[in-house]
């Protein structure tokens, strides 16, 4: 990728917001995953306390369910961590808004909305990955 510009939306100052904007985000996340971790726990722990046989107990299959969701939300969280933490290396390489699907780049109204997002809107859509954008 070329050096960034004010002209193509990747200046100094679009750098700092995308820069802001992903730490914000990493801030956010780190946060969700601690209280779903805490919440995790806290299931876990108020079981522990009672026999609990989810084949049947009425109550125990709503339990198994709550922990596996609590669980799975915590793996998102977890893959949302390393992709903003894989944006924030992208930035730091000059390649942050460059769409790993077509080499285009992914518009800044995108980036505001989804900071880690690695494709452009084109290449997220469904189907095979486009030719690369005319320049």
């Amino acid at each position: 990728m070329d050096a960034a510009s004010p002209q193509d939306g990747r200046g100094p100052s679009s750098v700092a917001a995308a820069r802001a904007r992903l730490t914000a985000d990493r801030a956010e996340t780190l946060a969700r995953a601690a209280a779903l971790s805490r919440e995790f726990d806290g299931i876990v722990a108020a079981n522990a306390l009672v026999a609990v046989d989810d084949e049947h107990d009425p109550e125990g299959g709503s339990t198994a369910f709550e922990r596996a969701h609590v669980a799975a939300l915590m793996a998102r969280a977890r893959e949302h961590l390393e992709e903003v933490e894989r944006a924030l290396e992208r930035l730091e390489r000059g390649q942050y808004g460059e769409c790993e699907g077509c080499g285009g780049a992914i518009p800044p109204e995108r980036l505001e909305i989804r900071p880690a997002a690695t494709t452009c809107v084109r290449c997220a859509g469904p189907g095979p990955r486009r030719p690369p954008h005319p320049s």
